[in-house]
């Protein structure tokens, strides 16, 4: 049985670490898929419960060198809060010790370089005077920084030794080369050499590790804001909840709460789980699950979400979802596999990660090989070598992607368009043509019989009772809209014997003896039954965009009958918004072909797919396909559930079944259509960003690299200094997030 699960990875540090942890775990038998994300330092593994557990994923990870962590449900809502929280905390104060230290040696080294304006050192660390002294304090000042930054030597030896090195090793290989090379300068001082004294490289070997530490603090921050639709979406999660147990108030913590248990929601209080409004009115808030902004009244048999916020009245529910299984939860679940799981345009970095810092180390030895060739000293030489490993670290390769569709699909959620993968939300960038189906999506989907025309003698109130009484069992809207309008007239409805459906096309039954079929006219033609005089009806009624349904009893027209589904409010502007974009939109529904022209004409839709079976829908979007155009199906019902899944992306409105939630890669939680521009928007601003960021990156190390092997210099133009390398490689780490950043402001227009 195939089984999905997520689990914390620490230790990772760039795209290098999260390659070479996916390639490990996809190695396992039983792993179907395997996606690790260096953003939200998860992964994301799709495997056989009979031939995988948790022990050989964890074993496979820890020979990558690096550890994986099972999150149990109860440690989830701690897992954005706690738990980073004290990482910040410990990483800030290693910076700030690294940064104690580190100043005052770039001081001792650089303050010659600026006479006028630098404080003058006292005599004994004047550098010519006494080499020694001068060597063995920026030597005391190194250690220090040294062990603030000891899980670069840690990890990234680890890595190096393991066969797949990662940030952490180019950055200790630099440093660790410099630091020692350090060492020994001051040895061949103490051993009276005082030339070494220009040499000794600890003031690099301890900046460069200041500077990248505090580059990756900075970046954790950053990161830890493109997850703040995750901490929102927690942060509705009330902590207790009061429980009716024999006529007494209780309030219990939210995890003793069970399916059947009765809540009391307080005016201005948070509903606890999900349930069913059993007593009271109210209106209640559902704006961070949804996005609408606008209160949703609450009376008896109202569904109401875990979350929201309850207004100025009482309300008493019977709960039907706890823990996992509620909408929160689930909404949860959905943005975090998300962000989990990667777009196919992170694979080029993904490729590149893989064998990018086994070729940096190779040009870093052979550039300072070159010069030593060359006739450069050892110091030039070890200048260029640190260069190279510090700046073409690829921290920002690796951010590139993942920081962008974390903030993309939080931005999304926000605002009630849930989508479901970074695949979906790549795709979707791409969509040039959207189908929309008719009934409950661009229309309401809760008709209301407008006319009932008899014929041959039968009166308008014995068809229409025959009519409802074969429909009642349906759940077809057109079906209810009649046995509503039967009820309402106070018509007695029979109960129907040898019910037979047939599917797309109408019902046949015995009521009281006579054969009723009701129906479209595909249904009258063939069971032969003329409906020619009711063609003229049908025409006034359809041009109206009206559905028809045909009563025929006994082999005989008895009557037509028409409803009319009033189009959502935002229809029209959703299609205006659609076309303005470039998109094509196309209608589909199985009504016929002229009450179908009338509801597109209302919505400004000029393709219309009429008279489409059900199980047809998903041909139709195949044939769409098949002409090279990339389509997306906005739906809500069982029969949408084909199309949804064939489509480039299928998109299905939350208020549907939720079959069709399930074939779906995009979930509208508001209902409305105005959210299907926003979703496709959306995902050209985060593919433009994307493409943005790995821009940059690709940029920052095609043109950092040669200036730090020396081909600049070689030219006439500058050497890199190491310390500037280390700096660079910080700041391109953190541009990166804070481009995606940019995204929280994505305009909902």
């Amino acid at each position: 049985m195939m089984i999905r699960k997520t689990y914390d990875i620490t230790g990772m540090t760039c795209a290098a670490c999260a390659a070479s942890v996916q390639r490990a775990v996809s190695r396992i038998p039983g792993v179907k898929t395997c996606e690790v994300n260096i953003a939200t330092e998860k992964m994301f593994v799709e495997y056989d419960e009979t031939k995988v557990d948790f022990s050989k994923i964890k074993r496979a990870v820890a020979n990558a060198g690096y550890t994986a962590k099972e999150i149990r449900p109860e440690e989830k809502h701690g897992n954005y809060t706690e738990g980073k929280a004290r990482e910040l905390h410990s990483m800030r104060t290693r910076v700030i010790v690294a940064a104690a230290f580190s100043l005052p040696i770039l001081y001792l080294a650089m303050s010659h370089m600026f006479p006028g304006v630098s404080i003058p050192l006292p005599y004994w660390l004047v550098s010519h005077d006494f080499p020694l002294v001068f060597a063995l304090v920026q030597l005391a000042l190194a250690v220090p920084v040294m062990i603030a930054g000891s899980r670069f030597f840690s990890m990234g030896f680890k890595t190096l030794f393991k066969g797949s090195p990662n940030m952490d090793t180019l950055v200790a290989i630099g440093t660790g080369s410099a630091f020692l090379y350090g060492v020994y300068a001051t040895v061949m001082i103490a051993a009276g050499q005082p030339s070494y004294v220009t040499q000794l490289y600890l003031e690099s070997a301890a900046v460069i590790i200041t500077l990248v530490m505090l580059g990756k603090y900075l970046e954790a921050v950053s990161k830890g804001r493109t997850s703040d639709a995750i901490k929102k979406l927690m942060g509705l999660a009330p902590k207790t909840g009061i429980v009716l147990k024999n006529g007494i108030e209780i309030e219990i913590p939210i995890d003793e709460i069970k399916a059947g248990d009765t809540v009391v929601v307080k005016p201005g209080g948070k509903v606890t789980v999900d349930g069913t409004v059993t007593e009271g009115f109210s209106t209640v808030d559902e704006s961070m699950l949804t996005g609408e902004s606008i209160p949703v009244e609450k009376q008896a048999g109202s569904r109401v979400t875990g979350g929201s916020i309850n207004g100025e009245g009482l309300l008493k529910f019977r709960v039907t979802r706890v823990g996992e299984e509620t909408a929160l939860a689930q909404i949860i679940r959905l943005v975090e596999e998300a962000q989990s799981r990667k777009a196919p345009i992170a694979r080029l970095a993904d490729k590149v990660s893989r064998y990018f810092v086994p070729a940096v180390i190779g040009i870093a030895l052979v550039s300072a090989a070159a010069w030593l060739f060359a006739g450069k000293d050892t110091a030039f030489a070890l200048t260029v070598f640190v260069s190279v490993l510090v700046i073409a670290c690829p921290c920002a390769l690796g951010l590139a992607t993942p920081t962008a569709i974390m903030v993309g699909t939080g931005k999304g959620a926000e605002n009630g368009v849930l989508i479901k993968s970074g695949e979906a939300l790549e795709t979707a960038h791409r969509i040039n043509t959207i189908v929309l189906d008719k009934t409950g999506t661009i229309t309401e989907g809760k008709p209301k019989m407008t006319d009932i025309i008899s014929y041959d003698g039968f009166e308008k109130d014995e068809a229409l009772a025959l009519c409802a009484s074969v429909e009642k069992g349906s759940e077809h809207p057109i079906a209810r809209a009649i046995v509503d309008a039967a009820r309402a007239e106070g018509l007695e409805l029979a109960s129907p014997q040898g019910f037979l459906m047939h599917a797309g096309k109408g019902i046949e039954a015995l009521v009281e003896g006579k054969r009723v079929i009701t129906g479209n006219v595909k249904l009258m033609n063939e069971w032969k039954i003329n409906i020619e005089k009711a063609e003229a009806d049908a025409k006034k009624l359809s041009a109206g965009g009206k559905t028809l349904m045909y009563i025929a009893v006994d082999g005989k027209l008895a009557a037509i009958a028409a409803a009319a589904d009033t189009l959502r409010p935002s229809s029209r502007q959703a299609v205006e918004r659609l076309k303005k974009a470039g998109i094509k939109v196309v209608m589909i529904t199985g009504d016929n072909r002229s009450t179908a022209q009338a509801v597109a004409a209302q919505a400004g839709i000029d393709t219309v797919l009429a008279e489409v079976l059900p199980q047809d829908k998903a041909a139709e979007i195949k044939r769409l396909q098949g002409e090279g155009q990339k389509v997306a199906m906005v739906g809500d019902g069982i029969n949408d559930a084909p199309a949804l899944a064939q489509a480039d992306v299928g998109i299905a409105i939350a208020a549907g079944t939720d079959v069709a939630i399930e074939s779906a890669d995009i979930i509208l939680m508001r209902g409305d259509l105005m959210d299907v521009p926003t979703a496709i928007l959306l995902s050209r601003a985060t593919i433009r960003n994307i493409k943005q960021n790995l821009f940059w990156a690709f940029i920052y190390n095609t043109l950092g690299i040669p200036f730090a092997a020396g081909v600049v210099f070689a030219l006439g133009g500058p050497l890199l200094n190491p310390i500037i390398a280390g700096a660079a490689m910080a700041a391109s780490s953190i541009s990166v997030v804070l481009n995606a950043l940019r995204l929280k402001y994505f305009k909902i227009k």
